[in-house]
């Protein structure tokens, strides 16, 4: 999500009122509420217009709002729609966006506080590694064409009781309401989400074999050391590497598959 300056400040400041009701607040369904709101802006244009209208008065914004979602949502959440609403954003567009980013982070604080936001990350990434594996079911999955309860119901068949629920809700949020990212991405996106929710970089790891645990410790430790920041490690096998691995941080690829060596050895002397 690539917002404007206007709405990088917006989102900044109504992110501090999200993190200070998550303190205190009893909603267990923080972020699910949060994405319906970010669900119906979407869809009703003329709403979403009305409150991310920078000619009207924010008060008034903000009173449409609670006038609207007043007993549908609960108390907390509706003080921070309200909070989004009064603020200034570069687009009604961007306002949805931020909506849904607040969203996300609801969730992850949760994960978070309930010591589960390793497991929610590790979920998200393993479950965009599978979908990108097999090109069927990220068509049936991303097909827009195709009835929204349907895909959630393959969702939930694929997931069932394996992933952690707060990872579910990313993921059918994603899977519902696209709005025009393609799932691998979009699941990249959250696992990433995740681990800056951690402060954290996070190394793409393609390995010629599985790794073990004091492996990727090592490993971890190195990176760390290399770009002075924490690093999250998302392991993934593949034989055909046929030795070493290739790591992949940000826009930085560091290759030391055997693969890679022999790919390097023919362009020089080609």
């Amino acid at each position: 999500m690539a917002l404007q300056a206007a709405s990088r400040e917006a989102l900044a400041g109504v992110e501090l009122t999200l993190i200070g009701a998550l303190e205190d607040s009893t909603t267990d369904d923080f972020g699910q509420q949060l994405f319906a709101v970010a669900g119906l802006l979407d869809r009703e244009i003329g709403l979403r217009r009305a409150l991310a209208d920078p000619s009207t008065e924010p008060a008034d914004r903000e009173r449409l709002v609670r006038d609207l979602l007043g007993g549908k949502v609960s108390g907390d959440v509706l003080d921070v729609v309200a909070a989004a609403v009064a603020a200034r954003w570069s687009s009604p567009r961007q306002l949805v966006d931020g909506i849904e980013d607040l969203a996300t982070t609801a969730v992850l604080v949760r994960a978070e506080r309930a010591g589960r936001l390793d497991a929610v990350e590790d979920e998200l990434f393993r479950l965009g590694r599978i979908v990108a594996g097999d090109t069927r079911l990220d068509q049936v999955l991303s097909d827009r064409t195709a009835a929204t309860e349907g895909k959630l119901s393959l969702v939930r068949e694929l997931i069932g009781a394996k992933t952690d629920p707060l990872t579910a809700v990313l993921v059918e949020n994603l899977v519902a309401q696209p709005r025009g990212r393609d799932l691998v991405g979009g699941l990249e996106a959250l696992a990433a989400a995740a681990a800056k929710r951690r402060e954290r970089s996070v190394a793409h790891v393609v390995s010629a074999g599985p790794l073990s645990a004091a492996q990727q410790e090592s490993l971890a430790a190195s990176l760390r050391r290399i770009y002075a920041r924490p690093i999250a490690l998302h392991v993934e096998v593949d034989p055909d590497l046929g030795g070493g691995l290739v790591i992949k941080v940000g826009d930085e690829v560091i290759d030391g598959s055997t693969r890679g060596r022999l790919d390097a050895l023919r362009r020089r002397f080609s």
